[in-house]
């Protein structure tokens, strides 16, 4: 082997296992995890990897292109130590528990410890059935193993909480799918995406034992919890104030996660507790979109087209419903829910806080001006107006212009070709209003202080699928090029301007895969 890590067992020693071994569909009660093994693939190949990533596990380039690297992260071999599981949970899906869902296309081949002394779980997904795959067969293919790939470290440079993924490689094996459940299912490439985090802990792992009644099972989970990634919480022994404290930082964290999901306008797509992380990480990419023109009630999840739960401007109160089934779980660890309740009565004060802050921070505001941006978002609904694009360019206003000058400034974010018929009546008076407001509560360097926080090139839809198209044809130009580009989400990088920071084409809007996908894996 060219490589080893340091493994930690923690996980697997202290939390209680599955005792049956064989990995056949059923229910697992009592059990934290099930022992599980990675399916062999019939040809591995590695497509792309993340140097920075590889850095966090102590691994070099060398170690990168190796042949162990390519058997190992596709699941054809496993370092000594090494002993997969998948996790047990459930989770609420779309408003309703779902029951028993657990890790059906993901298992963890090892928790390790680094050079720095800090913990990463490796996790393979798309590497074969679990005894949670339910019908499935654990498998993943090509078109959405890119979108994980990219999207995980494209968040990271963005400044998103998020789970990070060290290496996308084909399996050499066909993956038999029905893209948008309509009945056409074809033969599509295997492909398996290893990501890492501190932990893949959701929601949904003490959702499970608090619905099952379990609670010495809820208990152990907890303590393991806080003691593993939350010991500053800790106080002495750890108590119910300890599980507030705890719960209380859940929250922020989760908090914070979806204003970052706001700013750069993410639609996470599929919000369900067993997709949400203790740590406040974006976690699970699967039917995702960026808001192109600015559009709160969009969704790019089809199986989300009828109520658009999940759609962008809801994200913040999804979350806190989330929240709250968290604390319904943990409440039975509790003499009085009040702790919980007073930690949730919070949430709405302290979202609308950070959010304002937020956009104060994009417009490049002191202060936070409720009419102003009240004004901005009815606007940008009004006239189709790309988000990434307008604030970008809304850099570029300048005090001592006039509102025509703004509006021919932010003009590249217009999808309508009469814009300029129309703008003038849209803009007018918001622009006005704006100019007003640079002239008197403008931050120092503004130009530069909005460009830190509206990024330039964002994962847009038809550029993933435009990438996952070439790379189904042996083309990996694109996915490594848009890899690159996208660790710089906030440099001016000229050079990309043309390809990769334009508004979506006309072709696209419909397109499959370029405006709205299914979770089909």
């Amino acid at each position: 082997m060219s490589f080893t890590f340091q493994i930690d067992t923690t996980f697997t020693d202290k939390l209680p296992a599955d005792p049956v071994t064989h990995n056949v569909p059923r229910q697992v009660v009592e059990a934290c995890f099930s022992w599980v093994q990675p399916k062999p693939t019939q040809q591995p190949k590695l497509l792309i990897h993340s140097p920075e990533v590889a850095e966090l596990l102590d691994l070099n380039e060398k170690d990168c292109v190796s042949d162990t690297f390519s058997q190992v992260f596709s699941g054809n071999a496993l370092l000594d130590g090494m002993k997969p599981y998948a996790m047990c949970y459930g989770g609420h899906q779309f408003g309703n528990w779902a029951g028993q869902l657990g890790d059906g296309r993901a298992m963890t081949i090892a928790d390790v410890i680094n050079s720095k002394g800090e913990h990463w779980s490796l996790q393979l997904k798309g590497a074969g059935e679990t005894p949670y795959s339910r019908t499935a067969d654990g498998l993943a293919v090509l078109r959405s193993s890119v979108r994980e790939f990219l999207c995980s470290e494209a968040m990271f440079h963005l400044g998103v909480p998020t789970t990070r993924a060290l290496s996308l490689s084909l399996t050499g094996d066909d993956v038999w799918r029905d893209m948008f459940y309509d009945g056409h299912p074809e033969y599509e490439p295997g492909a398996v995406v290893c990501r890492v985090a501190p932990s893949f802990l959701r929601f949904g792992n003490f959702e499970i034992f608090s619905k099952r009644g379990d609670l010495t099972s809820l208990k152990t989970l907890l303590d393991f919890t806080i003691t593993s990634y939350f010991p500053h919480l800790i106080k002495g022994n750890i108590t119910t104030d300890t599980y507030a404290a705890w719960f209380a930082e859940v929250y922020d964290t989760t908090k914070d996660m979806i204003v970052h999901w706001q700013r750069v306008g993410f639609v996470h797509g599929v919000m369900n507790t067993d997709n949400m992380s203790i740590l406040g990480l974006t976690i699970d990419y699967g039917p995702y979109g960026w808001l192109e023109d600015y559009n709160p009630d969009w969704t790019p999840n089809t199986t989300d087209v009828e109520f658009h739960r999940y759609a962008y401007g809801k994200q913040a109160y999804i979350a806190h419903w989330n929240l709250m089934k968290l604390a319904e779980a943990i409440a039975p660890l509790f003499e009085s829910v009040e702790p919980l309740q007073n930690i949730l009565d919070d949430y709405a004060t302290q979202y609308k806080l950070a959010w304002q802050d937020m956009m104060c921070q994009k417009l490049g505001l002191k202060q936070f001006d409720e009419a102003l941006v009240e004004s901005l978002m009815n606007t940008l609904e009004v006239m189709e107006t790309d988000m990434t694009i307008f604030f970008r360019k809304l850099a570029d206003v300048e005090a001592e212009d006039t509102p025509e000058t703004c509006i021919q400034t932010i003009s590249p974010a217009f999808y309508d070709d009469d814009w300029q018929n129309k703008a003038k009546k849209v803009w007018q008076d918001w622009f006005e209003d704006y100019l007003g407001h640079l002239k008197t509560n403008a931050v120092d360097n503004r130009k530069a202080a909005m460009n830190q926080v509206n990024p330039k090139y964002v994962l847009r839809n038809y550029l993933a699928q435009l990438a996952i198209d070439q790379a189904h044809e042996g083309d990996l130009s694109m996915l490594h090029e848009l890899f690159e580009v996208l660790k710089l989400p906030y440099a001016e990088q000229p050079q990309f301007e043309a390809k990769y920071a334009q508004k979506r084409p006309d072709w696209a809007k419909e397109k499959a895969g370029c405006s709205m996908l299914s979770c089909s894996s």
